[in-house]
């Protein structure tokens, strides 16, 4: 907050505090002068006003309320919060800080974060056998609380952050067996990813389905660990300027005569052909020689039934001519390793891929 604000806020405070405090005393202070008969002189209708001090149970709320905004001012940085930090911690990182609304919100993360771990080694690891996962966990915080202190990370500390991701992937298959773990991961996976996967993990146009055995970036545990802490970000690029429309065109009906043709176009077959011929030499570098793409590129098959923005002749020739792109957002700052590993699991678990 900048000083003038800070200011502005605490003049307005304090002003508001003095000015219903004076006004009570004055208030109290100040006697009228009676007649004989105790009243003020002032008469309406007939009804005589008198001068009753008042009720001790009201004077005691509002004297109760000014002391209570006194206390407030004193025990939180309400008065220039840029210089008066107030005398109220809260416990962050391990060390009592000033309270703010984010250290408080930080701390009680913290508090529910550390509860979750203890129940998560002690329980559910213990139950699925595979409690030597802790130690790599433990080394996996040291190292991503070494990239959270620099302001450029060395390509170095992350190779050995996802070298002890990939370590937990063995532990990752043993929870995908395990109701307790499968149990939490489907609550995980409901709060934070069914937004766009679904409810039923099964995705939708622009969006992979988990439940079935294709993979742009791999099915493994380690590949789907690597996912969800990193996030990723495909893109097919836009060939219309480089191949023209006629080129698009035949570069579909390849596309679709590779892909089993499910919609049972009637195939212009001299456009197959310059279309496999386009193919070969624009696009074997993603998708590969035998078009089955590749796990490194993020490259889909072309040769199979499953398509991401749909399969028919219009969507693949749009997809071609205007690109594709999509971001899988980075969830390791969100969720924390422990989640990510039952969140992994359950994904394991529904994916058509056996575990080894």
């Amino acid at each position: 907050m900048s000083f003038f604000w800070g200011s502005w806020i605490t003049v307005l405070s304090l002003g508001c505090w003095l000015f219903i405090f004076g006004v009570l005393v004055w208030t109290l202070k100040s006697k009228p002068v009676l007649e004989e008969d105790e009243t003020t002189g002032h008469s309406y209708d007939g009804i005589r006003e008198y001068d009753k001090p008042l009720p001790k149970w009201w004077l005691v709320i509002f004297f109760g309320t000014l002391i209570w905004g006194l206390g407030y001012f004193i025990l939180f940085p309400s008065i220039q919060p840029n210089v008066w930090k107030g005398i109220t911690t809260v416990e962050v990182d391990g060390q009592q800080v000033p309270w703010t609304s984010k250290n408080e919100l930080n701390s009680q993360l913290q508090a529910n974060n550390k509860v979750f771990t203890e129940n998560f080694e002690q329980g559910i690891l213990t139950n699925a056998g595979a409690t030597e996962a802790i130690g790599i966990l433990a080394k996996l915080n040291d190292l991503q609380s070494q990239k959270r202190s620099q302001a450029e990370v060395a390509p170095e500390l992350q190779e050995q952050i996802d070298e002890q991701v990939k370590l937990l992937a063995p532990y990752v298959d043993k929870l995908s067996t395990d109701p307790e773990a499968l149990k939490v991961g489907n609550r995980l996976f409901l709060q934070n990813c069914a937004l766009c996967h679904g409810s039923n993990a099964k995705g939708g146009l622009g969006y992979p389905n988990l439940t079935d055995n294709d993979w742009l970036h791999g099915g493994q545990a380690e590949n789907i660990l690597l996912t969800i802490h990193n996030g990723r970000v495909g893109a097919m690029a836009a060939w219309q300027k480089q191949l023209g429309e006629s080129g698009v065109r035949a570069a579909a009906e390849y596309v679709l005569s590779i892909s089993g043709n499910q919609n049972g176009y009637d195939l212009d077959q001299a456009k197959v052909q310059q279309g496999k011929a386009i193919f070969e030499q624009n696009c074997v570098l993603c998708h590969g020689p035998d078009a089955k793409g590749q796990i490194a590129m993020g490259a889909p098959n072309l040769t199979d039934d499953i398509w991401l923005f749909g399969g028919d002749r219009e969507s693949i020739r749009t997809t071609i001519r205007h690109g594709r792109s999509g971001v899988m957002p980075e969830w390791q700052t969100k969720l924390g390793n422990e989640r990510i590993m039952l969140l992994a699991a359950y994904v394991r678990s529904l994916s058509q891929n056996p575990v080894e």
